[in-house]
């Protein structure tokens, strides 16, 4: 199935005992139309993301995955019986989604996070099944992996699964409230969060006590903060309105999503209902970390990064200040608040470099369906100019995150756009 995102709709919370257990399995819109429910779920899945390339036919496959390892390439999901999963029965998909494993046995290469899917009901998987059954099948043929030795073999796969497969569908904690059971089967199961809110070791793996403590994104170049920590994109002191506006709009009173997470509020999280976007924040809220704030330390020479401060500030009050405001106050929600910011704080300075590169949008959603851009200064600014600007919206207004070097800002005007 796909690359990332979240999630399912709540018909009704239980008020009798068990109600956590009942809430979670009661998945999909409010009919008994197990399509209807399967395509929500699938929306949820974000599974559109990776089964279907660029200019290519929904759901077909061929979109390409590239890996510290080679490059991966999706498979067809439509039900065309010679290329695609025609031939499954509803028993092989929950096999695949629950073991990564193919019909005939063969393992599945984790790039297909079924160490999250495994989680997912047994219901929900044959309520996906009944909506990838229905819709148009497309006959177009795998493409075939094109991955270095010895990670062309496939039998290297049961180390790995050894290290970080735990199978089993979730289990609701009975200390907690449905609510809060919901989200964390929506974040931890279909929406597989962890595949790129966890750090991710030489293995391609991440240890079950790393889950949800951030990382860079392999081949991306973009930072997925940890869900955990405070200091990053832990949301203990966001309110549930601000997480769910973030999750289901792209934007809030306390920031915005760019690059991956982008994609993601466009493909799935916007179309999930406001019972499930908020579980989703009651849980996100929930799991974050209270840690103080670190004291501010340069990893520049003093002389260094004091002129970078200088100049960051000339840079900043030409090109940033008519937007994100001369303290770094912001317009919320659509220009985001610099001051306090926890994104612009963080140890890793890749995802603001990045915004000064390269720009971007927010996704346009149906509750903020014309979002305000932020222009590519790429073009306009040096090395200098850009290491001098984060430094200064990273180290100014009481901000505690550390100076950048011009070495920084140039590994990443390479970085890959999609």
């Amino acid at each position: 199935m796909p690359s990332r995102s979240p999630i399912l709709v709540l018909l009704l919370w239980s008020l009798f005992a068990g109600s956590a257990a009942e809430a979670q399995q009661k998945a999909g819109p409010t009919s008994d139309n197990i399509v209807a429910r399967g395509e929500y779920l699938a929306r949820a899945g974000d599974c559109i993301a990776c089964h279907t390339a660029p200019e290519g036919r929904t759901f077909a496959g061929g979109r390409a995955m590239p890996t510290p390892f080679g490059t991966l390439y999706s498979s067809n999901i439509t039900p065309d019986r010679e290329t695609g999963i025609g031939k499954w029965t509803a028993e092989d998909f929950y096999k695949a989604m629950h073991t990564g494993r193919f019909p005939d046995g063969g393992l599945m290469y984790p790039a297909m996070p079924f160490a999250s899917y495994t989680k997912v009901t047994r219901a929900d998987s044959e309520a996906i099944f009944a909506y990838l059954k229905s819709i148009p099948p497309v006959n177009q043929r795998n493409r075939e992996h094109d991955l270095r030795f010895p990670y062309s073999n496939r039998q290297l796969i049961l180390g790995w699964r050894t290290l970080y497969f735990n199978e089993g569908e979730f289990k609701p904690d009975p200390t907690k409230s449905a609510e809060w059971n919901r989200g964390a089967y929506l974040v931890e199961g279909l929406g597989h969060c962890g595949m790129c809110h966890s750090p991710i070791n030489a293995l391609g793996g991440t240890a079950q006590s790393d889950a949800f403590k951030g990382g860079l994104i392999p081949m991306q170049n973009w930072y997925a903060p940890s869900l955990t920590s405070n200091r990053e994109a832990g949301l203990g002191d966001w309110s549930i309105q601000d997480i769910s506006d973030l999750l289901q709009t792209g934007v809030s009173q306390r920031g915005v999503v760019y690059g991956p997470m982008a994609e993601v509020v466009h493909n799935s999280l916007q179309y999930l209902s406001d019972e499930d976007t908020r579980a989703m924040a009651v849980y996100l809220k929930g799991i974050s970390e209270p840690s103080p704030p670190p004291p501010a330390s340069s990893v520049l020479p003093t002389t260094e990064s004091s002129l970078l401060i200088s100049l960051g500030k000339t840079v900043y009050d030409k090109n940033c200040a008519s937007c994100h405001g001369a303290q770094g106050e912001g317009k919320p929600p659509h220009w985001p608040p610099l001051a306090n910011n926890q994104s612009i704080e963080m140890q890793s300075a890749v995802n603001p470099i990045r915004m000064v590169l390269n720009g971007g949008y927010p996704p346009g959603t149906k509750g903020n369906p014309m979002p305000y851009g932020m222009p590519p200064f790429a073009g306009l600014l040096s090395d200098n100019e850009v290491a001098a600007v984060v430094s200064y919206i990273r180290t100014a207004w009481g901000n505690r995150g550390t100076p950048v070097s011009a070495r920084d800002a140039n590994e990443l005007r390479s970085a890959p756009l999609n």
